[in-house]
């Protein structure tokens, strides 16, 4: 695309390994990386030609381009775990594989937008993040600017100016540091090289978009490098820098004795500087300079010498790959296995299994709610319950990498407003809030019908006797845009449904009805199945079987207390907002109630108390504790019951434990 020769892309591959000390059958590997794929040529004539070995690496990096797949993502996903496990066999072929992707990251230039991007997204998710796990982290950077620049070429050219900006200060500044480390190792006896070096631009990117930062507030832009010759003197030249300017606290890591998990070693710190400037520092050796720059690689710098063996990076990979052997062995297909071995690349984010064995991606802190809306919209709207790793949980329980997720779902089951609290991802967030709204004001609108129609009722009139004159006059005077819109206003409070009444009928109608009606209304029968429109108030918390009173609320529909709750006494004095009701012969649902039971000071007595209320099968909505003195305790529960009876079975069962001296149904 570019109209080079095809050859200059195999040689600038071998190039960037031999530039890495490669050894030569990396090297004839990466010339001939692209022969099986790209030319009729078959494995057999490379391993004829150039050896068994030559051709496994050559293998190993070719894509399966002769296979038919069902999907792209499957069949990237597919080449993917041929490339790791040749890469179990032998580590070289992940080298060439970034060799090859880095050379291609450097010529993007000449692809389609659409494409670069695809290309980028690809080397930030996967090819960058594998060179880090190798410790390659030379080619990591390289991988991360050029996938930036690729994917936010806005981004990373504001951010390019910002830097060039800010350089001509900050590197004098650095400057000044470095003279003043250099001069006090001298002082002090100790040979060492100290440089100075740029963070680089995705480094800072990364950093600003977790940290919500302004380019001005990343002080570390800028680090030193110190290089001495042996373990020793790293802590020797530590301790000669905190002398020479005030280290930030707990900003010190010590990966010499920790290694990180990719056997990265070195001394990290960050100073204070009297320039106004906190610079990090960090103090290595020349091997654990050669392992951090190179990784893996660093094996063939000197595999000849003994230290080969124990070479960190070497080691930790090595035990990396098994674990991606054993992911592979458990995987049951390419996606899944790409997948978990993205888990151990990106521990920000949640791997979780679906029954059949597929993966779900989620944010980390993700719930079974946020799961559940992952899998399919219906499957959040109707799930009731889940079982994570084939045990019941609630519903709010955060997922972690590697758990199976069974949701499980009721045709009948609605969403609670009470998700909105837990959960994280948009998409579960804008269906339950899209879902809610709509939901409320069909149940307004059904509500709405009930109270007018009771209210005709009263003056022995329905909604069937009004003429079409009546209602027209009636909407425009309220500026209802329709019939539907008038009977959510009266569901929701916002509109009296005896005002409405009154407007609908003609003042004779209304003067010759209510003789006949004899002033006595049928009361609102509740239901239990209104939804959001009639609320059970939380300070009597009324249940089936109580004598109750609605209140009619603006906004809310209408809230329902018991008639006996001292907050009734206190809206005495406004008769229009209340209405007459009461509970049908079939009610449906549970209802929260509140207990208080003074306990005696014992082991286990929460243990028995729940279990009993369990066998009662009344569900524990909350429960809180309070000490009285040494030997008695009280203890509020808000428990779930069917009504009255159910009820007075709950009480009876709890009085009888020998530990519970006095229970009451509690109201605020």
């Amino acid at each position: 695309m570019s109209g080079e020769p095809y050859i200059t892309h195999p040689i600038a591959v071998a190039k960037i390994l031999a530039e890495m000390h490669m050894d030569h059958k990396s090297i004839v590997a990466a010339i001939l990386h692209d022969v099986i794929e790209d030319t009729e040529t078959a494995k057999e004539q490379v391993e004829k030609r150039f050896g068994e070995e030559v051709a496994e690496l050559v293998d190993g990096v070719s894509k399966l381009t002769h296979i038919q797949f069902e999907s792209k993502a499957e069949a990237q996903a597919e080449n993917f775990r041929k490339m790791m496990l040749a890469m179990v066999r032998d580590i070289r072929v992940i080298i060439i594989k970034l060799a090859d992707r880095l050379h291609n990251m450097r010529t993007l230039g000449v692809m389609r937008p659409d494409k670069r991007r695809r290309i980028a997204k690809e080397t930030l998710e996967i090819y960058a993040p594998i060179a880090n796990r190798l410790g390659m982290n030379r080619m990591r950077l390289e991988l991360e600017d050029l996938g930036f620049a690729a994917m936010h070429p806005n981004r990373s050219r504001i951010l390019k100016a910002s830097l060039y900006k800010a350089r001509g200060n900050r590197k004098e500044v650095v400057g000044k540091i470095e003279e003043a480390i250099r001069e006090r190792l001298r002082q002090e006896g100790l040979q060492g090289d100290v440089v100075g070096r740029e963070k680089h631009l995705y480094s800072i990117y990364k950093k600003m978009k977790t940290k919500q930062l302004a380019f001005s507030e990343v002080m570390d832009v800028y680090a030193v490098r110190i290089i001495v010759d042996n373990v020793d003197a790293c802590y020797r030249a530590l301790g000669i820098v905190h002398n020479l300017y005030t280290p930030m606290p707990g900003r010190f890591k010590d990966y010499i004795a920790i290694p990180k998990a990719n056997g990265y070693q070195s001394l990290h710190t960050v100073l204070f500087s009297p320039y106004g400037v906190a610079s990090e520092i960090q103090i290595r050796t020349e091997d654990m300079h050669r392992v951090a720059e190179a990784g893996i690689a660093a094996h063939w710098y000197y595999k000849s010498s003994e230290e080969s063996s124990r070479n960190n990076a070497q080691i930790r990979a090595r035990q990396w790959l098994h674990d991606v052997l054993e992911i592979q062995q458990k995987a049951g297909n390419s996606i899944e296995f790409l997948e978990s071995v993205k888990i151990d690349l990106f521990p920000d984010e949640v791997y979780v299994f679906t029954p059949g064995g597929d993966i779900m991606v989620l944010p980390r802190g993700a719930t079974a709610v946020d799961f559940a809306y992952a899998v399919h919209t219906d499957v959040g709207y109707h799930c009731v319950a889940v079982k994570i790793d084939r045990r019941l949980m609630p519903l709010r329980t955060e997922l972690y990498n590697g758990q199976t997720v069974e949701i499980i779902t009721s045709r009948g089951a609605q969403p609670n407003p009470a998700w909105l609290d837990f959960v994280i991802t948009a998409k579960a967030r804008t269906n339950i809030r899209s879902f809610l709204k709509n939901l409320k004001q069909d149940e307004a609108v059904m509500l709405g019908t009930r109270l007018l129609n009771k209210s005709l009722a009263a003056h022995g009139m329905s909604q069937e006797n009004l003429s079409e004159e009546q209602v027209q006059k009636v909407l425009e005077e309220f500026k209802f845009d329709s019939m539907e819109q008038m009977y959510a206003e009266i569901g929701l409070g916002n509109h009296m449904p005896m005002v409405i009444a009154r407007a609908l009928l003609m003042s004779d109608e209304l003067e010759a009805s209510s003789g006949t009606a004899g002033g006595k209304t049928k009361p609102l029968f509740i239901r239990g199945t209104e939804g959001a429109v009639v609320t059970f108030a939380k300070c009597c918390r009324p249940i089936p079987g109580d004598d109750i009173i609605g209140f009619v609320s603006s906004g809310r529909g209408i809230v329902v207390h018991t008639k006996d709750c001292k907050n009734v006494a206190e809206f005495r004095n406004r008769p229009e907002k209340w209405i007459d009701v009461d509970w049908e012969d079939k009610v449906e649902g549970e209802f929260a109630v509140d207990l208080r039971m003074l306990v005696k000071n014992q082991r286990g007595v929460l243990a028995r108390i729940a279990s009993a209320l369990t066998e009662m099968e009344a569900n524990i909505e909350n429960v809180n504790i309070e000490e009285r003195d040494g030997i008695h305790s009280t203890m509020s529960f808000t428990v779930s019951v069917v009504d009255r009876q159910h009820l007075a079975r709950v009480m009876r069962s709890l009085r009888s434990l020998d530990m519970v001296v006095r229970i009451q149904r509690l109201k605020k």
